[in-house]
């Protein structure tokens, strides 16, 4: 049993509410978790969790291991910092998290080719939509899109986005015409499941918010982005999303009058002081890649 990723895990599996949410949260299975928590327990002599179908509670052992265990984590993790700054070499554990779409379009190529360049380093790359807090879930790094709203944080731009309104040709070919959002009544619309029924847009200063009835619900991106390319409906999407099919022609905007202000794309880490090598050692270098990469919406 590798002690300390069973620590791991079992931090882990608290700090996330279940088994699942800590699966998907360190790329590993259910069955894995359990048989790290097991195998943990075996060796123990002590269950650590009470566990039913429909909720996981720690009982005293577990308690009292919990914060032991967040001591070694934290005590392992200032002397691989030590040992980075002693030699110089890039070692260690960098957890970092982006939106999912983002994530696997431009932060996962990065992460692959840094891995490659650093031997010793061993990265956790955790896609979510939601934001995930970034000292309360051990990360070290994070791509935000929008507005920082935590001071304590530094950000570093390296880009912009913003919600664009698209379809087909071939359906903008067949539709009624679409010269302000209200006109959206009258058309087939493609949505996320995230974004609800309300579009929202902004004329002269002021924002306005459109009723929608969705043809289409998906809650993935690729699904949705797929359906407006093949006609089905109009779509709303950051631009980054449909930046290759708005270039190829595959798909044009349309209500770019109305379109919201930009949102920033930016790296977020904890003040530059508090740095491990490893982290600014990836910040230095994925920064001008991730600048380089983003699609500028001004550019269509």
């Amino acid at each position: 049993m590798d002690k300390l990723k069973a620590i791991s895990n079992f931090v882990r599996i608290v700090d996330n509410g279940s088994l699942s949410a800590a699966a998907d949260a360190t790329g590993q299975s259910v069955a894995a978790l359990v048989r790290s928590l097991a195998a943990l327990e075996r060796y123990l002599g002590a269950r650590l969790l009470n566990r039913s179908t429909r909720r996981m509670a720690l009982t005293d052992e577990g308690e009292q291991y919990l914060a032991w265990s967040r001591r070694v984590l934290a005590d392992f993790d200032d002397m691989e910092h030590q040992l980075e700054v002693r030699d110089g070499t890039v070692r260690g554990l960098l957890r970092l998290t982006a939106p999912v779409e983002f994530g696997q379009r431009y932060v996962a190529p990065l992460v692959n080719a840094f891995l490659k360049s650093h031997p010793h380093l061993r990265i956790e790359l955790m896609l979510h939509d939601q934001i995930m807090p970034l000292l309360d879930e051990r990360f070290d790094l994070a791509l935000r899109i929008g507005a920082l709203p935590d001071s304590a944080m530094v950000a570093r731009r390296v880009g912009a986005t913003r919600l664009v309104t698209c379809a087909s040709p071939a359906y903008l070919r067949e539709a009624p015409a679409l010269d302000n959002p209200s006109a959206l009544r009258e058309h087939r619309c493609i949505t996320l499941a995230s974004q609800g029924q309300r579009w929202y847009y902004r004329s002269e200063g002021r924002d306005l918010v459109e009723e929608i009835s969705p043809t289409l619900v998906c809650n993935q991106i690729r699904a949705a982005s797929l359906a407006c390319v093949q006609g089905v409906g109009i779509a709303r999407m950051m631009h980054y999303q449909v930046a290759d099919e708005l270039a190829e022609g595959r798909l044009n905007k349309v209500l770019e009058a109305f379109e919201p202000l930009d949102l920033p794309v930016q790296l977020v880490y904890p003040h530059s002081l508090e740095l491990a090598p490893r982290v600014r050692a990836f910040v230095d270098w994925a920064y001008p890649q991730l600048e380089a990469l983003t699609p500028n919406p001004a550019d269509d």
